[in-house]
């Protein structure tokens, strides 16, 4: 299949040029080798069993020799041998040389693993499974940075209701846009056995139990999109598979997080005038909304019997697809306060700008969030925060326009970053 770039890919170029090592750092099969390869001029493959004895060796007396290649030099799951860490940052320490290496790692290595931190050597760039613009399936006519500089706005999405649905179960796995059959909905359900039975175990070397670990993830589906209380999540688990304790789950959930798998989207910071008290745990999504449908085994046909769990579900591929598209420029919050309003996502830029966005995946809702927003508009402190840049209904219908409030409504079919 042809390379298909990635949002990421001038992030990486551009740190080739300035730091002496890239880290691309994110949850397997989201394409982090691939795209590394793209900027590397050779390879080392640390999970190749056929070279695990060589590789040992060299680990065992001189890590320096894992450097020798033509630079950029790449090292796929750098963290199965973690030594090569400090021969890098050792190496751009004392050449001084841009562009050297790459790193790709699907996990963190335990602390104490490494050494240094790598601060001022080694740059990071996260990367999450392909938006849909990435995935060629929105139009790219309406750019988030159009948006924020209050730019008109017009596009036309090609994507009905039932694409959606399957886009979802079928999830931003590269390896799916391959396959045109309904196989491809056996990526996520594949991912998520990986998950269970292989990918935990690497972490810190600790032997978790499967069976346990499917109930973990199975009440984090359940409560996908949602400010669970962590109660909640003890309690569903105790429920399915008997007492679990406090620190047991917190090692289950840190441990999805260290996979990339799990990520929390925080309470806004924006100052409010606003005098209700706010709701501050945070929202948990999986990097992809296919983890959620392959654990509770949900089909396209079924999100479209169900809007309630569609509407859930969509708003987990949307808050993928935004963090994707504004991960250099800024920081996706939410807002919700002790009555239950809310806002669904909240972009503060590094330039100080900002905006609200309400996701809808049907057209009759679009009104009722246009007024949610600008509602939450009259709550936030203007004189500390300045006017909102931008106030947009992210959906799930046909087109995106700009309407005669001045509230964005934009179609995920036709976003890009």
């Amino acid at each position: 299949m042809k390379y298909l770039p990635r949002i990421v890919d001038k992030e990486i170029a551009e740190l080739m040029e300035i730091m002496g090592a890239v880290l691309i750092e994110g949850c397997k099969w989201c394409g982090k080798s691939t795209t590394g390869m793209q900027h590397a001029k050779s390879v080392i493959e640390f999970q190749n069993p056929d070279r695990k004895d060589e590789y040992e060796e060299i680990k065992n007396t001189m890590p320096s020799l894992f450097l020798n290649g033509e630079k950029p030099r790449m090292f796929d799951e750098w963290q199965m041998y973690p030594v090569v860490w400090d021969s890098i940052r050792t190496d751009v320490d004392h050449t001084r040389l841009k562009g050297q290496y790459i790193l790709t790692g699907s996990s963190r290595p335990s602390e104490g693993q490494v050494m240094h931190t790598g601060t001022g050597r080694i740059s990071r760039v996260l990367m999450r499974p392909m938006s849909l613009y990435e995935s060629l399936e929105s139009t790219g006519e309406v750019s988030f940075n159009d948006i924020i500089n209050g730019k008109d706005i017009k596009g036309t999405s090609k994507l009905s209701l039932k694409d959606l649905a399957s886009i979802i179960v079928r999830g931003g796995w590269p390896a799916a846009l391959e396959v045109k059959s309904d196989a491809k909905y056996r990526i996520s359900e594949e991912y998520v056995k990986s998950l269970i039975h292989e990918e935990v175990r690497q972490i810190n070397d600790v032997e978790r139990n499967p069976e346990k670990m499917q109930i973990v993830l199975r009440a984090l589906a359940r409560n996908i999109s949602t400010q669970v209380a962590f109660s909640t999540l003890e309690s569903d688990v105790k429920n399915a598979f008997g007492d679990i304790s406090r620190p047991t789950l917190n090692d289950y959930i840190n441990t999805l997080e260290k996979l990339f798998v799990l990520e929390n989207v925080n309470s806004t910071k924006l100052e409010l005038r606003s005098k209700s008290a706010l709701r501050t745990k945070p929202k948990r999504y999986f990097v992809d909304p296919s983890l959620a449908t392959a654990i509770l085994n949900i089909k396209p046909n079924d999100l479209l019997k169900d809007l309630k769990t569609f509407g859930f579900l969509f708003e987990s591929l949307c808050m993928r697809d935004l963090k994707i598209y504004t991960q250099n420029i800024g920081e996706i919050t939410f807002y919700r306060d002790e009555h239950d309003f809310e806002i669904d996502a909240i972009l503060r830029t590094t330039s100080g700008k900002w905006g609200a966005i309400e996701i809808k995946l049907g057209s009759g809702y679009i009104d009722e969030a246009a007024k949610n927003l600008l509602k939450f508009k009259e709550k936030v402190d203007i004189n500390k925060c300045g006017e909102p840049d931008f106030l947009l209904v992210l959906t799930g219908t046909s087109y995106s326009y700009k309407r005669e409030d001045g509230v964005y409504v934009v179609s995920i079919g036709t976003l890009k970053d």
